[in-house]
């Protein structure tokens, strides 16, 4: 098995952070741009994209801030994905950080799934 490669990425979105946070923290939330549905029981995140169900387990939230999940399929431990809303102290702008796991070959391919994600979200705030 191919160890993942860690990236991140970075998203300005022009909404406020409790707001955003509401969109990456909760099933109804996520399921408005994530994936076509979201089911939660407890720490279990249920993600189903047509019809295919991944499940993640939430590994820590900060209100207003982050939420991380590790993908149940996923043997290695030490991978997760994470998304972290950051206000710049000066312009107060905001930007949603993206860190995930991707295998080295993949991770055009899972950065170009994240910029379609975010461009949902970005649509669903009614941000540009």
């Amino acid at each position: 098995m191919e160890d993942k490669v860690k990236y991140e990425l970075e998203f300005p979105i022009h909404a406020s952070p409790q707001l955003i946070y509401q969109y990456i923290s909760t099933p109804s939330g996520l399921s408005e741009w994530f994936a076509d549905n979201v089911n939660s029981r407890g720490e279990l995140f249920k993600f189903i994209w047509d019809g295919a169900e991944e499940q993640a387990k939430l590994i820590t939230k900060k209100s207003g801030e982050r939420i991380k999940f590790r993908w149940e399929s996923d043997e290695d431990e030490s991978c997760y994905f994470e998304m972290r809303i950051q206000v710049d102290e000066i312009t107060k702008d905001v930007s949603v950080m993206i860190t995930d796991f991707a295998e080295e070959d993949e991770i055009d391919e899972a950065k170009m799934l994240w910029e379609n994600q975010i461009s949902s979200l970005k649509q669903v705030l009614g941000s540009t």
